[in-house]
Formats: C-alpha cells, sequence, structure tokens
C-alpha cells in the first residue's frame, strides 16, 4: 500500500505568516481610517464655526480692554 504522505511544517509556518501580516496590515488601516475620521470631525467643528470662535475671541477683546 502506498505509505501515508508526511505533513511540510514550513506550509503551516508559511500560512501563519501570512495571516499575521494581513492582520496587522487591516489593524494599521483600520487605526489610519479611524484617526481621519476624528480628524475630520475635529477640524470639520471648528470649520463650521469660525464666526462663532471669533466673535467669542473680539468678546473677551473687548471686555478686557474695557477694564483696564
Amino acid at each position: 500500500m502506498n505509505e501515508p504522505r508526511k505533513k511540510n511544517p514550513t506550509f503551516g509556518v508559511a500560512v501563519l505568516i501570512v495571516v499575521v501580516v494581513l492582520f496587522v496590515i487591516g489593524t494599521v488601516l483600520f487605526n489610519a481610517l479611524r484617526g481621519k475620521h476624528e480628524y475630520d470631525e475635529s477640524v470639520g467643528a471648528s470649520a463650521a464655526n469660525p464666526s462663532t470662535s471669533a466673535t467669542a475671541s473680539t468678546a473677551a477683546s473687548q471686555a478686557g480692554s474695557s477694564t483696564q
């Protein structure tokens, strides 16, 4: 009869390395997209209300100069 084929452990290690590399790439992409989303929200919030922040700083400077 035919003898059972010996398994090659190198194939298992290669598959493990590929899975780990894909996991790392996925994690990096996930973190980059999440960071971009958070950045866009913070920039979008400050860019959406420039007149409000400018009015607040103008009012604060006027209040400070009137007391001196």
